[in-house]
């Protein structure tokens, strides 16, 4: 065996230990239950709670803050990270469990809980990883951005007294005209609290009276949470800056004690599609709705006292389960920014995605690879962020646009960004006369409003716009192209598994097909009619839609690898996505593993399949990478015997993926493409640096390093590949 390197063990046992010191290592919010040796495959006891699961993908986000092998301000940003996820869920998971719970929903989760059941194993769960996100910054990171990069994140009682004076001037011309103060009273009923702001509990006593009065204060974060101290090194949280200049609020009143607290409302709202006359005004009602949905979370300072929190906690109307205690600082998503100073030293290195092989020209003089003409070579297989989006998805779109022989674009929009470059130039092709149209769905969550801002202002331009399905989200990452050539028309198509949004692919891994394949061709084509007009019962070729097919065509896949298994002893699965949750995909995994099919299952997030178990689950393997990038791809791979079949595309294997959403998962055909994808899962399945092993007991085991060729993770080598593959071009 090949000998250990010291350093890098030190690096990772340190990451382990002050994870013991939190708990465990991490601690697995999963509750496995002893599973019968009989058991039907639909036991609850052969399934983790998908709940609980995701609070488990949150520790390991949380444990890249504490390797010592990250740079610095990426360890303050996967804080935020953490914090940005832990949001998402109690506005989501946790809202949508308290709407169950309210509706007096009794149905079990596939591992046999109750809603009130989740809701209470949740908070056992989320306390720790609150004390842990707390001390990762009081007692780690705080101390090493003062000693390792200069930045000084102040107390403000600390301060001298001239930085006082100063912050007492920042606060007179910079906050004190924007703050309301809200006093609550038999006159003022108490505010209306928005969703995920900071907040100040003011307890004040009148002077001449000695009564007793409270006020509310929004902290205005948005403009700046982290006020300069002179130095942009040097900050203060802006809320110490309002609290130490209170009596300029009240004047003749004494303030008794000021405390910190953040909300989390509701995110699911419940809807009738079938009811709705028109969709894009019932999402919009639904937003307006949700800025008053009920409270589900409230934020606290340990510190502040029980009448203040029982004062907050009855207008709130919040149980004391809802409640959850935090250190001095509240809200480390605020942590981004503070990783985006410009310090690179202690940032990741700067990386430049490259053009694919066949899309770089010879010479620097030479005019740019014609994208259509290198399609029709054959089809071209991207991988982001180490191959450019920029060069491949966004110039295949702008290409289209500015082509006098392309005749129409349609394309399905899921998430995008604020500046798409992508939507720009559809907006440019409509309005040169082609034909463009685009499916934008409105009900991607957090992302409505934009995303019919977007609509609008395609429409505007003579966009053809559909705004989704009744019932359904269109979660499918698919564009086609059509062109006039001299044989007649020609499809072109890019097949993906991540949005169409410039920013997130620099820091999502996502695969995309191009092609120009006539029966997917046909397929696309076909698809774009089922989106844009009524006709539920389409027919593919080669393409694999859900909700219509696509559960079915994957067990019929894994059956076909237990057949093998049983015919041949070549039974092979390796499956990559973002979570796995679907009880009927889970059961078939397991009967393969029973028949002794190997699966490999790399997932990210949220898994509900216990690998590792005696007579139920003995070859099935999960790893979950974390690192640099965020693993987005869905990848699927089946030996068939020799002869494997793989498959991208949209969809990972949860019930909502494969039921409730439209999604598309298409075949690689060419044999260089599969190998080079067989490659890619294996160098996934076998990293030892960022790997996660899951265990039958719910725990995730991260993976060490033996030796110093082995030290550098899954990411790091994709890019060093790609680099390499560019030096050894001629004339590099």
């Amino acid at each position: 065996m090949t000998a250990r390197n010291p350093s890098t063990n030190a690096q990772i046992r340190t990451i382990r230990e002050v994870l013991i010191a939190m708990g465990r290592t991490p601690p697995p919010a999963t509750d496995p239950r002893p599973v019968p040796a009989k058991a039907a495959l639909d036991h609850p006891h052969l399934y983790f709670n998908r709940e609980l699961s995701w609070l488990d993908f949150f520790w390991r986000v949380l444990a890249q803050a504490l390797d010592e092998r990250t740079p610095l301000l990426e360890r303050v940003r996967f804080l935020g990270f953490t914090a940005g996820h832990l949001d998402e869920f109690f506005s989501k998971r946790v809202g949508g469990l308290k709407r169950q719970q309210l509706a007096g929903v009794r149905s079990l989760s596939p591992d046999g809980r109750t809603p009130q059941q989740q809701l209470e194993r949740i908070r056992e769960a989320a306390l720790p990883l609150y004390q842990a996100m707390t001390t990762v910054w009081e007692q780690h990171l705080k101390e090493r951005l003062r000693v390792d990069a200069g930045v000084c994140v102040h107390d403000h009682a600390d301060l001298s007294a001239g930085q006082q004076q100063m912050l007492q001037a920042y606060f007179r011309e910079h906050v004190f005209p924007i703050l309301t103060p809200l006093a609550v009273d038999p006159g003022h009923p108490f505010p209306f609290i928005s969703n995920q702001s900071l907040s100040l509990a003011v307890m004040l006593r009148h002077s001449g009276r000695g009564t007793q009065h409270f006020a509310r204060i929004k902290v205005p974060t948005r403009r700046q949470r982290w006020v300069p101290l002179g130095d942009p090194l040097h900050v203060v949280p802006l809320e110490q800056v309002i609290v130490h200049n209170l009596d300029v609020l009240f004047r003749g009143m004494e303030v008794v004690g000021v405390h910190v607290f953040r909300i989390t409302r509701n995110a699911d709202v419940s809807r009738d599609e079938e009811e709705a006359d028109d969709l894009t005004a019932m999402i919009s009602d639904e937003l307006r709705e949700r800025r008053f949905a009920p409270v589900v979370r409230i934020e606290v300072e340990r510190t502040m006292p029980d009448r203040v929190r029982d004062l907050l906690m009855r207008e709130l109307a919040l149980e004391k389960e809802d409640l959850y205690e935090a250190g001095q600082l509240i809200d480390f998503t605020d942590c981004l920014t503070l990783a985006d100073l410009d310090l690179p030293a202690h940032r990741y290195a700067p990386w430049e995605p490259v053009l694919p092989a066949s899309l770089r020209s010879q010479a620097q003089d030479e005019a740019p690879v014609d994208l259509f003409a290198a399609i029709r070579r054959g089809d071209l297989l991207v991988h982001h962020p180490y191959e450019s989006f920029r060069g491949t998805v966004q110039r295949f779109v702008e290409a289209a646009a500015q082509d006098p022989h392309v005749l129409a674009i349609k394309q399905t929009l899921y998430r995008t960004s604020e500046e798409s470059p992508i939507m720009t130039a559809l907006i440019r092709a409509a309005e040169a006369g082609k034909q463009v149209a685009v499916l934008v769905e409105v009900k991607a969550r957090f992302d409505e409003q934009q995303n019919i801002d977007w609509g609008h202002r395609l429409e505007k331009s003579g966009v053809h716009v559909t705004y989704g399905l009744l019932g359904l989200k269109t979660h499918a990452k698919v564009t086609l192209v059509v062109r006039e050539e001299e044989g007649g028309l020609r499809a072109y198509c890019h097949i993906g598994t991540g949005n169409y949004n410039a920013t997130t692919a620099q820091q999502y891994t996502d695969l995309g097909l191009f092609t120009c394949h006539p029966d997917l061709g046909y397929d696309i084509a076909t698809f774009f009619h089922y989106l844009t007009g009524y006709a539920p019962t389409q027919e593919y070729h080669t393409l694999i839609v859900a909700p219509r097919t696509m559960r079915e065509a994957f067990v019929a896949l894994i059956r076909r690898e237990v057949a093998h298994q049983r015919q041949h002893g070549t039974g092979r699965i390796i499956a990559k996505m973002n979570g796995l949750d679907d009880v009927v995909m889970i059961r078939e995994l397991y009967a393969a593993a029973q028949a002794g099919v190997r699966i490999d299952l790399i997932i990210r997030g949220a898994c509900r399949l216990r690998p590792g178990l005696d007579g139920f689950s003995p070859t099935i393997r999960v790893v979950s990478i974390v690192g640099r990038f965020l693993e987005n791809s869905r990848l699927y791979y089946f030996y068939d015997n020799g002869d494997p079949d793989v498959y991208i595309g949209s969809a990972d294997w949860m019930r909502r993926n494969l039921e409730d959403r439209v999604e598309t998962v298409v075949p690689i055909r060419e044999a260089a493409l599969k190998d080079r994808l067989d490659n890619l899962l294996q160098r996934m399945v076998d990293d030892t640096s960022l790997a996660w092993d899951l265990h039958a007991d719910g725990q995730y085991v991260r993976r060490q390093p033996e030796a110093d060729d082995e030290a550098d993770g899954l990411h790091d080598r994709l890019m060093r590949l790609v680099q390499e593959e560019i030096a050894r071009e001629p004339g590099a």
